[in-house]
């Protein structure tokens, strides 16, 4: 077999190789595995579940003449599958296994992908950066002793270091952008309603939606067509097809992109507010037009958003009590089983959640908190409707700082919820928004930056994704890395 090895291959790459034979569904999949997964993966701590016989089984099953055939993906461990535990990062799920796939699953599978694995979590996908997992933090691949961001920190390691082209996370505040950006990654955060939720396990109902990784726009703009589309299981789906995205190589031209300065004149790394610099060059160039303007300071979302998810979290975990499914702490008395089963099971931040939820949603305090992070919601939606008015999409940060290092903000909470200030606004309006990988800074870390647009703007965030990755497309791994990663560009 010529060419580059099969876990450097693009997706994309790797299904045309399957379609014409020239490489099995069996080798792609374990490709990753044999390569730097054997090197990388017993200090980067990507996986919580990997079963070889269950991804030869996999394997075997490929459909050839598949969009994504052979193409392994891993999942973030709150997706349930059949073949692979969904412990959702928690001592309560440990072992657990669901008797049918997520709708997003059964559809990479009918387009020919196989899942590897289950990736590496903060425990029910509440952090910011995968320390909070009750198996073990994820460490970053550039820098173990940093984290990859979160809370879906395993899935964007593993896409970083060449375990697989692709995995899926989900984002509810920001979960899949932030840890694509510390991973060096492209990650989307979809349209609310256009990737069934159906058989992701649920942290803030109106605020999670299924994201994908991947290393080239290309593959980004495949998977989300595999997956994307109604479903009769999720209510909350939009009526439609989703939006198509084939055109993602059709350049920018006549684009005007949002430019928010504002947002950055202080607290922001330097180093992002370069990659801002480059990233609005790189599109005037392809032809994008610049549109400054002033934006909402993202700490009012913080607020709102912290209020609530962790009000929807209360009511969503109520289901874990150790009667129906997982960890079980017996006791004669009902209350004391739930009581000692969920201070078993659940760890210090999802029981802080919890708690913060419940209170935000107890009689008395309802209306002062729940209802008016309502109303600052809907504000926020306005905000961004306005700015979508005079722009198509909007260039912006994914995070204030680069990878921090692990136990840095683990004592403080505020701290670590403001790693968010820039991703919860998508959420909370129920937009798309996209990572962008732009290269690494001088000291060896991934930076990125933010692309966000209107309800279905997928098309326009890939297009100006592919506009930036064609500028970058010669950037390396920093010179005396000693590390080899799938970088895009690095095949």
């Amino acid at each position: 077999m010529s060419g580059p090895a099969p876990w450097r291959r693009s997706a994309r790459e790797v299904a045309a190789a399957v379609r014409d034979g020239s490489l099995s569904p069996g080798d792609a999949a374990d490709a990753g595995f044999a390569g730097p997964g054997a090197r990388f993966e017993g200090e980067v701590h990507a996986l919580l579940a990997s079963d070889a016989s269950a991804r030869k089984a996999a394997a075997a099953r490929v459909p050839r003449d598949g969009a994504l055939a052979g193409v392994p993906v891993l999942l973030k461990d709150n997706l349930c599958t059949v073949d692979h535990p969904t412990t959702c990062g928690s001592r309560i799920l440990e072992g657990w296994r669901s008797p049918y796939d997520a709708t997003v699953v059964r559809r990479l599978r009918e387009a020919g992908a196989v899942v590897v694995g289950k990736g590496n979590m903060d425990e029910f996908a509440m952090g910011s950066s995968t320390e909070w997992s009750a198996f073990g933090p994820t460490r970053n691949p550039y820098d173990p002793s940093r984290v990859p961001g979160g809370s879906s920190g395993g899935p964007a390691a593993a896409v970083a270091y060449g375990l697989v082209p692709v995995a899926l996370g989900s984002d509810t505040g920001g979960s899949v952008r932030q840890p694509a950006a510390f991973c060096g990654v492209y990650g989307l955060k979809p349209t609310y309603g256009r990737l069934s939720r159906y058989g992701l396990v649920a942290f803030g109902s109106s605020l999670d939606q299924v994201g994908v990784f991947a290393r080239h726009v290309g593959d980004v703009a495949e998977v989300y067509r595999a997956v994307a589309g109604p479903d009769p299981f999720d209510a909350s789906m939009l009526e439609g097809p989703a939006p198509d995205v084939s055109g993602w190589g059709q350049g920018v031209r006549g684009l005007r992109f949002g430019w928010p300065a504002n947002l950055w004149r202080e607290g922001v790394d330097g180093a992002i507010v370069s990659s801002l610099e480059r990233a609005a060059t790189w599109l005037e160039r392809a032809g994008a037009m610049r549109v400054p303007f002033e934006f909402l300071p993202g700490a009012f979302g913080v607020a709102a958003y912290y209020l609530l998810a962790t009000a929807e979290a209360s009511s969503n975990l109520a289901r874990f009590d150790g009667v129906r499914y997982g960890l079980r702490v017996p006791s004669d008395e009902l209350a004391t089983l739930y009581t000692r089963t969920r201070g078993a099971g659940f760890g210090p931040e999802v029981r802080r959640r919890i708690l913060l939820g419940t209170y935000a949603l107890s009689a008395g305090y309802h209306d002062a908190f729940y209802l008016k992070a309502q109303r600052a919601r809907t504000r926020i939606a306005q905000e961004y409707a306005a700015a979508f008015a005079r722009c198509d999409l909007i260039l912006m940060p994914v995070t204030p700082s680069l990878p921090f290092r692990l136990g840095e903000k683990t004592d403080d909470p505020l701290a670590m919820y403001l790693s968010d200030v820039f991703t919860i606004g998508a959420n909370l309006a129920g937009i798309p928004g996209l990572s962008v990988p732009m290269g690494l800074e001088p000291g060896g870390l991934p930076v990125s930056v933010q692309l966000v647009g209107p309800i279905d703007a997928e098309p326009l965030l890939l297009r100006a994704a592919r506009a930036l990755e064609a500028e970058g497309d010669e950037r390396r791994i920093a010179p005396g890395h000693e590390r080899e990663f799938a970088w895009p560009g690095n095949r």
